[in-house]
């Protein structure tokens, strides 16, 4: 019976001792193959890991001009616990910074909130983006201070200072950007906005790495395996855009002293050939280390010139707005090509016309001399075509089909297959919105009747105007607008169920308001060009100048949308941008030099400049 009690006793004793074994190996396990820091640890005594970062990819415009390039930049980095009897203000002499910078820099990498992934075992920045002119003091002498070494990247190089909005820039990654991809570490860079941050998947490239030996004291003693381990970095891939370079020069220097945009694009490809906002800056500002205080200058102006305004900003279209009016109208059956209405002018109700001009009037008349009374009974006719019903039931349809046929020319809502970054939707307002403003039946064609001028609650961005104007010129449809040339997005085709005759109609309208209308003093020399101006009310100062239009009139090869805030008439103030840059595109040069120049010394607001 004792025997048997031992033997039990013993019998539990070896489970324990293997249970306890078991314990130890895996708890070795855990230390040595998967906490990380342990891994850290052990692989730093023996090797440095030093990141090799790839070029990032060039960028170019339509033609092949160089736009975005790189040059070299340094980065210096030190690992905590190598740090030795380190001499801190010969360091900070040569690295020309004061005590406190260090040791507020120091402060901030060690802070685990700020740095969640800070190590004393592996490399962390202390300082980026440095030029050589920055590193060479230090550079001669590293050697004095062990525990930091000087970490090689690029930094971007702008050709041009044009296109800021449209090219964007690089910034140090976020935490959220680290938790979201591991490609980075602290410390590393990435678009940030533009095409930097819709490509930066390609520009960025892959990182390489070199593994260096250690002897017992730390000390480099060469590649481990003759450099048999190394990674070698990938370059980013080219981005070729589709942006006239010299076009969007000459947009900037129009704007100059203006708040506004332009956008042009070219009708059958969808391709955005100039995208312009003011105010505006030079690209080049945003690099490097004076980036943030740039960044906070720019961020802090009242004009907002981080704001694009050609995808961001919306407006009341004005009678930019009464060209796709006409056209819905058509379709929808409101009015017939031979329509004709009465306009008295000034003393037109309930909307006035800000023209006089002969009465009866048809739809070309009215596109030519821009008749308010024409559009208001264009809408009305239309809207109300099946009359009200019950509850408004027939009226409401009938909106929401004017409203439909209305967004179809992209109006109302973000190009959701664009690579163009940062959109405003607008807004072409819903039967539901003016239900809950009015009640059910509160509301009548009379009760909205702004709308059927481009004002009241229709707002627009620029690059919707520009696109929304290419449909006309290709008479029915559109390829969504677009900056990278490279890729085709002719299959992205939106077709408008509209008659084609109709457009024949509204682009004859067109090319009256350019040959003896509005836009009639801003021809260009041998091209027939096709425009609406408008002059848009501004409940908070001086009208907005609107124009848009294309050429040549066969086979369009711009189509344009200028806005210029705060300006006056349209025919004064964004026509003439809209006919440089038509005819800069178009033959490659500009014949009224002298206009240019002074058109481009007009100032509409002294604070509208370029950083």
């Amino acid at each position: 019976m004792s025997n048997d009690k031992l033997q039990n006793r013993g019998t539990v004793i070896a489970i324990i001792m293997v249970v306890l074994i078991f314990i130890y190996i895996l708890r070795l396990f855990s230390l040595q193959i998967l906490e990380d820091k342990y891994k850290k640890g052990a692989a730093s005594n023996a090797f440095l890991n030093k990141t090799i970062f790839p070029p990032r990819g060039l960028i170019y415009d339509r033609n092949d001009t160089l736009l975005v390039y790189n040059k070299p930049a340094y980065d210096i980095v030190f690992i905590n616990r190598e740090i030795q009897n380190l001499d801190t203000n010969s360091f900070c002499n040569d690295l020309n910074i004061s005590k406190s910078d260090f040791d507020e820099r120091m402060k901030e990498v060690k802070n685990r909130d700020k740095n969640p992934s800070y190590s004393s075992l592996t490399p962390q920045i202390f300082m980026t983006q440095l030029e050589i002119q920055d590193v060479a003091a230090i550079q001669q002498s590293m050697y004095k201070y062990s525990g930091f070494y000087i970490q090689t990247r690029t930094l971007r190089e702008y050709r041009y200072t044009a296109g800021g909005h449209v090219l964007g820039s690089i910034g140090e990654v976020t935490p959220s950007i680290l938790e979201k991809d591991d490609y980075y570490n602290p410390g590393d860079y990435t678009g940030r906005d533009g095409l930097e941050y819709t490509y930066e998947k390609d520009l960025r490239g892959e990182k390489g790495m070199e593994i260096l030996l250690r002897d017992a004291r730390g000390r480099i003693k060469g590649k481990y395996e003759n450099g048999a381990k190394d990674v070698a970095p990938k370059a980013g891939t080219d981005l070729r855009t589709t942006i006239d370079i010299k076009l969007q020069i000459l947009g900037e220097k129009l704007l100059a002293g203006k708040v506004g945009s332009a956008v042009a694009i070219e009708p059958n490809t969808g391709e955005i050939l100039a995208m312009v906002s003011n105010p505006t800056f030079d690209p080049s500002i945003l690099v490097g280390r004076q980036r943030s205080a740039n960044y906070y200058k720019l961020i802090n102006d009242p004009l907002k010139p981080l704001y694009n305004r050609s995808t961001q900003a919306t407006y009341s279209p004005g009678s930019t707005f009464k060209s796709f009016q006409a056209l819905v109208g058509l379709e929808l059956g409101g009015i017939t090509p031979s329509t004709k209405f009465l306009c008295s002018g000034r003393g037109s109700s309930p909307i006035r016309c800000s023209h006089s001009h002969g009465s009866s009037i048809t739809l070309l008349n009215a596109i030519e001399q821009s008749c308010n009374p024409y559009f208001w009974h264009t809408f009305r006719q239309t809207v109300e075509k099946t009359g009200y019903g019950h509850k408004n039931e027939n009226f409401k349809k009938s909106y929401d089909a004017w409203r439909d046929l209305t967004m179809d020319f992209g109006f109302g809502h973000r190009f959701d297959d664009t690579d163009i970054y940062q959109q405003s939707a607008g807004n072409i307002p819903s039967s539901e919105f003016f239900s809950k403003m009015y009640g059910e039946t509160g509301w009548r064609a009379l009760t909205i009747r702004s709308l059927s001028i481009g004002q009241g609650e229709i707002t627009v961005t620029p690059l919707q105007l520009a696109n929304a104007t290419a449909v006309v010129a290709n008479k029915g449809y559109y390829i969504t607008p677009h900056l990278n040339k490279s890729d085709s997005m002719l299959t992205h085709r939106h077709e408008l169920p509209i008659d084609k005759e109709y457009f024949d109609i509204v682009d004859e309208g067109m090319w009256r308001v350019n040959e003896f209308g509005t836009a009639r003093r801003y021809k260009i020399p041998g091209i027939v060009v096709c425009g609406k101006t408008g002059t848009v009310e501004n409940n908070r100062g001086k009208d907005h100048a609107f124009f848009i239009g294309y050429a040549p009139r066969e086979n369009p090869k711009i189509a344009i949308a200028v806005v210029v805030e705060n300006a006056g008439f349209g025919s004064t103030w964004a026509a003439p941008i809209a006919s440089f840059m038509m005819e800069q595109y178009l033959l490659k040069s500009i014949s009224r030099e002298a206009e240019v120049e002074e058109y481009s010394k007009r100032v509409t607001n002294p604070n509208a400049k370029k950083y």
